[in-house]
């Protein structure tokens, strides 16, 4: 247990340095988000420092080389994780050369997803990760070669969901903290970790340092480069440690912000009618009052929940 508290404040440390540094530079190099003139709120936000995954992401990568004696499989998520940062820097890139919103086409930026995706699910059957934890007990079952379709939905919904959930200063950042925090725990119980639970404590305590300077009213966002970053490591840690099928549960909040933009995109091509004044869902909030922080705040009491539960079996 020393080890993973090492790991949460070596993250920490080393990211708040990183973070720091990295937001003069990026404005410096002319990183400024450009701002969807759709959501009047963030107007002001224009301009803001972006890309600022890259501290907290190399930050805790850097951390968990440091104090992790991991297997294969520890190695592999470094390089998924790696793999999704990489797509997100060059989408981010793209935005900037081109001083829009735009960044990677749709059609490549699924390309390269998937290109990751194939890649780390045939891992899994290379390695023999098929085995998995029914969410909520202590059981597992081999689930075979049903693990690589599994595996490729799993990376393209969960990068796809933490990339939509990033819209609000501190959100995207506190939720993924205390999902890390929370898987980190669950793998040092069942002793699947071999190192990825050290990557998760130090990607929560690396993200608990990128807080500081980006709660509202934030000095930097972690753009693509962080958010798919993070939904690369998420994928990663829980498939490659079988708990792929906890996702829904302790992700709950980046699966709501994939399903109210499905659902509002099913709602208006089939009535015309929208059925959230704005989506993902964190903007219909927005729109009915609630501050950035009081959302940020209600989606990471609902992980840091969900977390508490999936810990039951093992208390």
């Amino acid at each position: 247990m020393h080890q993973l508290v090492l790991g949460l404040l070596a993250g920490f440390a080393l990211s708040l340095p990183l973070c720091a540094a990295e937001i003069p530079l990026l404005r410096r190099a002319g990183a400024g988000q450009n701002i969807l003139c759709y959501v009047k709120e963030h107007k002001a936000k224009g301009g803001t420092p972006t890309m600022g995954g890259l501290g907290f992401t190399l930050a805790a990568a850097g951390a968990a080389l440091l104090l992790a004696r991991g297997d294969g499989r520890f190695f592999a998520a470094l390089a998924v994780g790696g793999g999704y940062l990489l797509v997100g820097l060059l989408d981010d890139l793209l935005k900037k050369r081109r001083g829009d919103n735009l960044g990677l086409r749709p059609y490549q930026k699924i390309f390269f997803q998937v290109a990751v995706a194939l890649i780390a699910a045939g891992y899994c059957l290379y390695a023999g990760l098929t085995r998995v934890y029914v969410p909520f007990t202590r059981l597992t079952f081999d689930l075979g070669w049903g693990i690589f379709p599994l595996g490729v939905f799993v990376f393209l919904a969960t990068v796809n969901s933490v990339n939509l959930t990033d819209g609000l200063d501190g959100l995207a950042g506190s939720v993924s903290g205390v999902f890390f925090l929370f898987l980190g725990v669950l793998l040092a119980l069942e002793g699947e970790g071999d190192g990825l639970e050290v990557l998760s404590f130090t990607l929560s305590g690396a993200l608990a340092a990128y807080l500081v300077f980006n709660v509202e009213r934030a000095s930097v966002f972690m753009g693509d480069t962080g958010s798919l970053a993070l939904g690369g490591f998420a994928a990663a840690i829980t498939l490659f440690s079988g708990n792929a099928l906890i996702l829904p549960f302790l992700g709950v909040m980046f699966v709501l912000s994939s399903i109210s933009v499905i659902l509002q995109v099913i709602s208006y091509k089939a009535r015309k009618k929208r059925i959230l004044l704005m989506a993902p869902i964190h903007h219909h909030f927005q729109q009915k009052g609630f501050s950035e922080g009081k959302i940020a705040y209600c989606y990471t009491a609902v992980t840091a929940l969900m977390g508490l539960l999936l810990l039951v079996p093992y208390l």
